[in-house]
């Protein structure tokens, strides 16, 4: 009897599995450049919960009591218009860069990249050089192996709950913060805040690195869209390298490209891509196979920038350093720098000319008027009124809009440094005075000391009909 034999399943895998990558560290103008930036970033996130301006932390978001605190200016809810625009501003200035200078952010600015270079020189310090970590991964488990490892994640957990620390100490004010955690009396949202930035931090610097780049960050997946082929991008020329082939002594065979094959831009990418293959959207533009290559090429002999920030049409073209600068002030860039200054313009000169002072006037729903004494007509109204500024202020209010109108209490109101109030005021006027029905009336306030302040807020003094 004859036995059928079963078909074979093919499996077919949905995605690739990830090879892990142990980037070479690489010296150069552009490695010194991406650690200028960490320090630079990182002094101004770590350091800026610490200052102080006016007995108080210089940036801080309390949304408990709705103020965002920056250096001198305070601003509220109302002032959201202020964040929306300060946004737009960030998107045309990331347009803007990556029109020039491709993923400029992201090799140099972005926070996984920043943090990334900082848990792999972590790594390095503790573990050793790229092919020691390799062979230390090959290893079996061992004492040695398990305590560099522990030691490694230790570190790394301390950057990212510090980093947690100082996230949430932009929300709560930071000596307060430190108080609470040396006398564990955190609260629950901090506490849960805190650990899920550390976890955060620990994760993609510590774990994800490339992946973010490749898989989660969307900015990879549209930067072509806002490249042209005068783009400042990361290179490899090819008509000057290929054909490529390993260097041995007293090769002098002709027609043979500048590219030994050494392999060390694959080693020194965090990314793990090749270079000679041409722009891919992996590439985070850090430039470390443009030092790695350089140094190759210094060692050879051979002139530098075989791999080299530079654009397609100076390839094709063999174009000069400057006349690729000087495409640079081409149509688009000219109208993405226009509409950018025009906004930063406008933004600027709309903060610093604000008025520190926000009135909203709010009818008495419950009474629409009523007659007082004499036969005096009398509208009830709720001004809340918030002092933007840091100091205490002295307003006198006034009302106006028909003849004879007058307050029924004190014109006088004091507000303390970055305080609102809401402030209850009668408003009468003199029988026969007014229309019957609505009528336009204007509550103004100005400032009886210091700078001139003046606003007016408009309303409506309601008169009975007979």
């Amino acid at each position: 009897m004859n036995q059928q034999s079963t078909p074979e399943v093919a499996v077919i895998k949905m995605y690739a599995a990830r090879e892990e990558i142990y980037p070479r560290e690489t010296k150069g103008r552009y490695a010194t450049l991406r650690w200028v930036c960490v320090w630079l970033t990182q002094l101004v996130f770590y350091g800026l919960p610490w200052m102080t301006w006016n007995d108080r932390q210089a940036v801080l978001f309390d949304l408990a009591a709705r103020k965002f605190y920056i250096f001198g200016i305070v601003l509220w809810p109302q002032d959201f218009i202020y964040l929306a625009v300060l946004l737009i501003i960030c998107a045309y200035l990331l347009f803007l860069a990556t029109a020039v200078a491709g993923r400029v952010w992201c090799g140099f600015a972005c926070p996984q990249t920043v943090y990334t270079e900082i848990f792999m020189w972590i790594e390095r310090q503790i573990e050793g050089s790229r092919s020691a970590r390799m062979r230390l991964d090959r290893q079996p488990a061992s004492v040695s192996k398990f305590a560099r490892k522990a030691a490694k994640h230790t570190a790394w957990g301390a950057v990212a709950l510090w980093t947690g620390f100082t996230f949430v100490g932009y929300f709560t004010p930071i000596h307060v913060l430190q108080r609470e955690v040396a006398t564990f009396g955190l609260g629950p949202w901090e506490m849960f805040w805190i650990l899920f930035y550390a976890f955060a931090t620990y994760g993609n610097a510590g774990w994800l690195r490339e992946q973010v780049c490749k898989y989660m960050c969307p900015y990879a997946r549209f930067q072509s869209s806002m490249f042209d082929s005068d783009t400042l991008i990361v290179s490899y020329d090819a008509g000057r390298g290929e054909p490529r082939g390993a260097l041995r002594k007293n090769d002098m065979a002709q027609g043979k490209g500048d590219c030994i094959d050494c392999t060390m831009c694959v080693q020194v990418c965090p990314t793990g891509i090749d270079i000679r293959n041409g722009l891919q959207y992996e590439c985070i533009g850090c430039a470390a196979c443009v030092d790695a290559c350089n140094s190759v090429m210094r060692k050879t002999g051979q002139p530098e920038g075989l791999i080299r920030y530079t654009t397609e049409n100076a390839l094709k073209e063999k174009l000069s350093d400057r006349a690729v600068r000087m495409r640079t002030l081409r149509p688009r860039i000219l109208i993405y720098t226009g509409i950018l200054g025009v906004i930063a313009a406008v933004f600027l000169g709309s903060l610093l000319t604000r008025t520190p002072l926000k009135v909203d006037v709010i009818r008495d729903r419950g009474a629409m008027a009523r007659e007082v004494d004499n036969g005096l007509i009398e509208n009830v109204y709720r001004l809340q009124i918030m002092n933007t500024d840091e100091t205490t202020r002295r307003y006198r209010i006034t009302v106006s809009g028909i003849d004879g109108i007058k307050l029924a209490t004190p014109d006088e109101v004091v507000l303390g440094p970055t305080a609102s109030r809401g402030l209850p005021v009668k408003v009468r006027i003199e029988p026969g005075n007014g229309t019957p029905g609505s009528n336009k009336i204007a509550f103004t306030l100005t400032s009886m000391e210091g700078p001139d302040v003046e606003v007016t807020e408009k309303a409506v003094f309601y008169v009975p009909r007979d």
